[in-house]
C-alpha cells in the first residue's frame, strides 16, 4: 500500500492530517515544476522586470503577512548582497495602518506581494495605498490562487505582472507549506540568479535533497516529538533568519499553541531570550555555509551544548559536523533554505499529530482562520 510520510492515507484522513502531509511531500515536484513554468512564461516576466531593472533608483519592497512576510525576510538579505538590488522586506500588516514609514514616493518602487490565496484584506489593501501614494510603481504579485483578489486586481493593469504558482501550491490545510516554499523560490529564480537558464541543475539539487529528507528524516523525527517538548526555539542567522521565524510559527500553528515557540538569530539570542530555553525546550539551529557566519553558528551550538539546560539541540549542517543532521551538499544558504524549511515542516506536522492534533486544521473552533478575517480597512487621507 501507498503510504505518505509512513502513513496510509486512511490513517491521515482519519486524523485530519492527509492534506498537510501530501502538501509537505510533494514540494520538491512543485519546484521543478515552478522552474519549468517560469521557463514557459519568461517572455511575460522578463521583459517587465528588465525595464525596472534599468532604473538606477529603484526600490523593491517584499511584503505578505504571516508566513507570506516571512518569505521576503529570507530573501532581501541575500538579494541585496548577492544581486546589488535595493530590497526591503516589510510585512503588509506593517504598511497599512503606517503606509508612510514603508512607502517613499521619491522612488520607483516595485512592490512584490506574497499571497496564498491573495483573499487577506491586508493583500489587496497595500497593492490600493501603494497605488494611491506612489507616483510611480509597479506590482509583482506571487500568488497560488487563480481566482483570488490579486489575481484579478492584476487584469488589463500594465504596470502589473502577476504570477501564478504551481497547481497545487494552493494549500488546502490551514499552514502554509508548498505555498510558502514555492512563492520563495519563485523570488530567487526572478530575482537571484544571474542566468535562469543554469539555475535548473540548484533546482534539481534542492528537491532531490529534500526527497532524500522526506525519506530519512521521519523516524528521527518522530523520536524527538515522541520525546516531548513544550517549547522550541529556531535559530539561524542572515537568510535563516526569515525561515527561523516561519518554522517557529508552523509549529505554534500545527500544535495550536500547545508548544511554545521563539526565533532569533544565533548571535540575537543571546541578549534575552536565551531565558527561554529550559528543560523542556527543543532547540534547531539551522548551521550557515559560509565559512565566516558559521563560526557564530558553531560558536553557539557550542555554548548551548555546554549550558546542559535544553530538552534537546538539532544542528542542521550542509557539512560534516558531529551529531548533526548533514545534507551533504555544497550549496550556499539561499538554497539550503528549501531543505532546512522542510525539516522544520516534518517537525511541526509530527509535533501535532503528537499532541492529539489534526495538522489540517489546529484550530476547529475557527478563533484562527486559513484565510485572515475580521479586518477593517479603512480609507487613507496623507496627512504627511
Amino acid at each position: 500500500m501507498k503510504t505518505i510520510l509512513s502513513y496510509s492515507p486512511s490513517w491521515l484522513e482519519q486524523h485530519g492530517a492527509l492534506f498537510t502531509a501530501q502538501e509537505i511531500t510533494h514540494q520538491p515536484r512543485l519546484w521543478r515544476e515552478l522552474y519549468r513554468e517560469l521557463a514557459a512564461k519568461s517572455a511575460q516576466w522578463q521583459p517587465f522586470l528588465a525595464k525596472l531593472f534599468a532604473k538606477p533608483d529603484l526600490q523593491i519592497v517584499l511584503c505578505g503577512a504571516g508566513s507570506s512576510a516571512f518569505a521576503g525576510k529570507a530573501m532581501a538579505p541575500w538579494l541585496r548582497e548577492y544581486c546589488g538590488l535595493d530590497v526591503h522586506a516589510y510585512a503588509s500588516t506593517d504598511i497599512v495602518p503606517t503606509p508612510w514609514h514603508y512607502l517613499d514616493k521619491h522612488k520607483p518602487t516595485l512592490l512584490v506581494s506574497y499571497a496564498r490565496s491573495g483573499n487577506s484584506p491586508e493583500s489587496v489593501g497595500v497593492i490600493e495605498l501603494a497605488d494611491q501614494l506612489l507616483d510611480d510603481v509597479y506590482h509583482l504579485m506571487l500568488t497560488c490562487n487563480p481566482d483570488g483578489a490579486l489575481a484579478r486586481y492584476a487584469e488589463g493593469k500594465k504596470h502589473v505582472c502577476s504570477l501564478i504558482m504551481p497547481d497545487g501550491s494552493h494549500d488546502s490545510s490551514f499552514a502554509m507549506t508548498s505555498s510558502f516554499s514555492c512563492m520563495t523560490l519563485a523570488t530567487l529564480l526572478l530575482f537571484g540568479v544571474q542566468d535562469f537558464t543554469q539555475s535548473l541543475h540548484h533546482v534539481e539539487e534542492i528537491a532531490t535533497l529534500a526527497e532524500t529528507g522526506l525519506s530519512q528524516w521521519l523516524p528521527m523525527i518522530q523520536s524527538i516529538t515522541e520525546d516531548s517538548f513544550s517549547r522550541l526555539v529556531v535559530l539561524g542567522s542572515s537568510c535563516f533568519t526569515g525561515i527561523a521565524e516561519e518554522g517557529a510559527l508552523k509549529m505554534l500553528e500545527l500544535t495550536s499553541g500547545k508548544v511554545a515557540t521563539r526565533f532569533d538569530s544565533t548571535l540575537g539570542v543571546r541578549h534575552g531570550p536565551k531565558f527561554m530555553i529550559d528543560k523542556e525546550t527543543l532547540v534547531i539551529v539551522m548551521l550557515s555555509a559560509e565559512e565566516y557566519c558559521r563560526r557564530y553558528d558553531i560558536d553557539l551550538l557550542n555554548e548551548l551544548k555546554h549550558d546542559q539546560r535544553a530538552k534537546n539541540i538539532v544542528a542542521l549542517s550542509s557539512q560534516p559536523l558531529v551529531q548533526a543532521v548533514e545534507l551533504d551538499s555544497q550549496l550556499n544558504d539561499i538554497w539550503l533554505i528549501f531543505p532546512y524549511l522542510v525539516f522544520l515542516q516534518l517537525l511541526a506536522f509530527e509535533a501535532s499529530l503528537h499532541h492529539g492534533l489534526s495538522p489540517d486544521n489546529p484550530c476547529p473552533t475557527g478563533e484562527v482562520n486559513r484565510v485572515v478575517k475580521g479586518v477593517q480597512l479603512y480609507p487613507y487621507k496623507s496627512t504627511k
